[in-house]
């Protein structure tokens, strides 16, 4: 699927750090509780550090004691793309920005989190950036 956002994979390295691109460009994962937003409960939104496509507001995370930032619901059903991923032995499902294509982290249903969608975003801090609200 073509991405409004195209680059080449040297375009990508130029512009992020190795441990973001690892993660954003190679589908790799942050160590749990290390990310800069696991904890965060600052108002904003939240978007994608590669291309900064609005992705999720502060009103959807919620405390999942996973490891990684929890949202129960996108920003716009459209702000990402979820994709099938068979890999390390399990089938998950992936989540990706919709611009560009970068990896996020994966969405789980049926958990029994008590959230309006009964879904939990694990995103990965790395592949976010929080802007606050004003105010």
């Amino acid at each position: 699927m073509p991405y409004e956002i195209d680059k080449t994979d040297e375009q990508w390295r130029a512009e992020l750090s190795p441990d973001e691109y690892a993660v954003l460009r190679k589908a790799g994962t942050e160590p749990a509780y290390t990310g800069e937003y696991t904890d965060t409960k600052t108002a904003g939104v939240y978007s994608c550090r590669a291309c900064g496509a609005e992705l999720f507001r502060s009103d959807t995370k919620f405390e999942s004691h996973c490891g990684w930032p929890s949202f129960y619901d996108p920003k716009e059903s459209d702000a990402v793309e979820l994709v099938e991923d068979r890999s390390h032995g399990m089938v998950r499902t992936e989540v990706r920005c919709a611009r560009c294509g970068s990896h996020l982290g994966h969405v789980f249903e049926g958990e029994g989190y008590p959230t309006p969608t009964d879904q939990r975003y694990c995103i990965n801090s790395i592949s976010l950036r929080l802007a606050p609200d004003e105010g």
